[in-house]
């Protein structure tokens, strides 16, 4: 499998959802908004996937104006049509009627100097599994510390 380049990531997604499973996607994009996310200047913190009628679309991503663009420039915040097979989605919109299940993306990436989209199928947490996480991610880097400290110790003698 060819090595993809990572573009942008939704590390917030991560904190705010329990990801199911993910998805990849291929994105309708116009000529600067393709140089402007290349550059790495787009924003899919905000991003979700809404389905209207037999289409995806993805919405909330901001992309920023290309800098060495013209009047011709792309609008930021427009809805960008995902490119996705019919029977794909006719899954994921039964998968999102279910109980608190949405679809969000997760990264952005090149494959083939093509750019696609990584779409999670997620569930929303709680306040209370937030915090959950944080104390064992917090945790985990205080054990790191330990083994760190433990190892230069021994370094030392």
């Amino acid at each position: 499998m060819p090595k993809s380049d990572n573009l942008a990531t939704n590390k917030k997604a991560y904190h705010n959802y329990h990801i199911l499973e993910t998805y990849e996607a291929g994105i309708a994009l116009v000529g600067t908004e393709v140089k402007s996310i290349r550059n790495g200047k787009v924003d899919i913190v905000d991003g979700l996937v809404r389905i209207r009628g037999e289409e995806a679309y993805l919405e909330g991503v901001h992309v920023h104006p290309y800098t060495h663009g013209n009047i011709a420039n792309h609008d930021p915040d427009r809805s960008r049509k995902l490119l996705l097979h019919r029977h794909e989605i006719r899954r994921l919109l039964g998968k999102i009627k279910e109980k608190g299940l949405t679809l969000v993306p997760t990264r952005f990436y090149l494959k083939g100097g093509r750019i696609k989209v990584e779409l999670a199928l997620a569930k929303g947490k709680k306040m209370h599994d937030k915090r959950e996480a944080l104390k064992a991610r917090e945790a985990g880097r205080e054990m790191e510390r330990a083994v760190k400290g433990a190892r230069n110790d021994r370094r030392g003698d």
